[in-house]
């Protein structure tokens, strides 16, 4: 899922399904580290989506001082 077009909060429902998954014990040692990866990258996908936002925030934020 983290190769198609997503929204922030798809991510963030697809990483919270992982671990709730993780702390219910529901995932075997081989599907563990598949879904240890995917959650690497959705957690960079939602990390470059909130520093983008911030920055544009900040952008408003000074042309609106100006």
């Amino acid at each position: 899922m983290a190769a198609k077009k997503q929204t922030y909060e798809q991510a963030m429902k697809r990483l919270e399904e992982i671990v709730t998954r993780i702390d219910s014990n529901e995932l075997d040692i081989d599907s563990l580290g598949e879904s240890l990866k995917e959650a690497q990258e959705l957690i960079k996908f939602c990390r470059e989506k909130l520093y983008k936002a911030d920055g544009e925030i900040k952008k408003i934020l000074e042309e609106e001082d100006k």
